[in-house]
């Protein structure tokens, strides 16, 4: 029973300090925009990041190519 001296005010303090943060996290915006990150993964973006490494029209150089690019 003398350990609940101890963790009684302990979970408080803790609890208190989850209620800050969550109270600091609605001020600041973090909740504004609930459907936008649920909507930003639908969009389909048709473009590779690197055409270059995605064309497979690109031509690829062949091993005498890049032994000469080497020289």
């Amino acid at each position: 029973m003398s350990s609940l001296i101890y963790l009684v005010p302990i979970a408080l303090g803790m609890g208190l300090v989850g209620l800050c943060v969550f109270l600091w996290s609605l001020r600041s915006g973090q909740y504004g925009d609930l459907e936008g990150a649920a909507e930003r993964i639908l969009i389909d973006e048709d473009r590779p990041i690197n055409p270059a490494k995605h064309d497979p029209a690109s031509p690829r150089p062949t091993s005498s190519a890049r032994s000469e690019q080497s020289k």
